[in-house]
């Protein structure tokens, strides 16, 4: 079947609004060129829970999605000029294998805080790293000047209607899966948050199923803004937190518009509610899952979402350092 002619991407990203057809053609653009991730069952306390490994990506992350439906639908013409992303590391991996596949250049700001490992896999796949200071300085203004400068095309972290379309494709498989294996599509789905992209691509991707963001604690500025009923940036001085993924100063319009059209609600975890579920994802699963990445699953095993046999949560990256998984495994709080 030929799929929908993409929009055009030219102009400035905010010129549209993401959909659910969107989602449908970037699932099907993403089916091209990978395949799916695993479905696995989990039980907890009596119940199973469906967990989406989206860590067994070849970044790493579910990163991978947003980057490449947003870069093959660059023109001929914005390819030559290359892109520009802000990341702290799974997004700037995903951004980087879609350039080296597509032939663009690309150029990452990156926290000088990002773990070693996220740095030394974007700089692998061939990426220009800029370093920033993440508490004293705008990675988005720093975005903005490079783009100003060289012409190229700027891919938002989730700040982007492509990046969150390509981030629903997860709902879109799981929704498939599900069907299979659960005897029905998602009631729930649990997700971890930075900027939402993830949480809003979900939301379009899956309209009949509750979607639960949930943030580190004191990095809760979406829970915060939907509480709220408008965006509200990070409060001053926030915590430190082994969640560098989900380490967003402030959400999109274009985020949460989508978000408060589905009325959702947002929770937060402990540092010790993340170590304890990447615990449990590598004694169950056999899995590798970074401290973000692990933020759903913290948040169904510490009772903070209800679970039911149709409850997917999304285990969203496995990036991890190695001697700061070892420490966790090792750890018993």
């Amino acid at each position: 079947m030929t799929n929908p002619s993409p929009p055009s991407s030219s102009g400035p990203a905010s010129v549209r609004r993401p959909t659910r057809d969107g989602v449908r053609r970037a699932s099907a653009k993403i089916a091209d060129i990978l395949p799916q991730t695993p479905l696995l069952p989990l039980d907890v306390n009596g119940v199973t829970i469906w967990c989406k490994v989206e860590s067994l990506q070849p970044v790493g992350a579910f990163k991978i999605r947003g980057a490449w439906h947003r870069m093959s639908d660059l023109t001929p013409e914005e390819r030559t000029r290359g892109v520009v992303a802000v990341s702290s590391g799974n997004h700037a991996q995903g951004v980087a294998w879609a350039a080296r596949r597509l032939g663009v250049a690309a150029t990452i700001v990156m926290p000088s805080d990002a773990p070693g490992v996220k740095l030394e896999a974007t700089r692998a796949l061939g990426a220009q790293i800029v370093l920033y200071e993440r508490m004293r300085e705008s990675r988005d203004a720093i975005a903005a000047d490079l783009c100003a400068k060289t012409g190229a095309v700027l891919v938002h972290a989730y700040g982007d209607p492509w990046v969150i379309e390509g981030q629903g494709s997860a709902g879109i498989e799981l929704a498939a899966q599900m069907e299979a294996w659960a005897g029905g599509a998602p009631t729930r789905i649990v997700c971890p948050c930075g900027g939402g992209g993830l949480t809003a691509g979900l939301a379009l991707a899956c309209p009949d199923a509750e979607i639960v963001p949930v943030e580190p604690e004191g990095w809760d500025d979406v829970t915060r803004s939907l509480a709220a009923g408008h965006i509200l940036p990070l409060d001053a001085n926030p915590p430190p937190t082994a969640c560098d993924a989900l380490q967003t100063p402030v959400t999109f319009p274009v985020n949460f518009e989508v978000m408060t059209a589905r009325g959702l609600k947002g929770v937060t975890v402990s540092e010790a509610e993340v170590r304890a579920a990447q615990r449990l994802a590598f004694a169950k699963l056999r899995l590798v899952i970074e401290p973000g990445g692990a933020a759903a699953l913290a948040a169904v095993l510490a009772d903070k979402v209800p679970a039911d046999g149709r409850t997917a949560v999304l285990l969203s990256g496995g990036n991890v350092d190695p001697a700061s998984f070892l420490q966790v495994i090792a750890s018993s709080g």
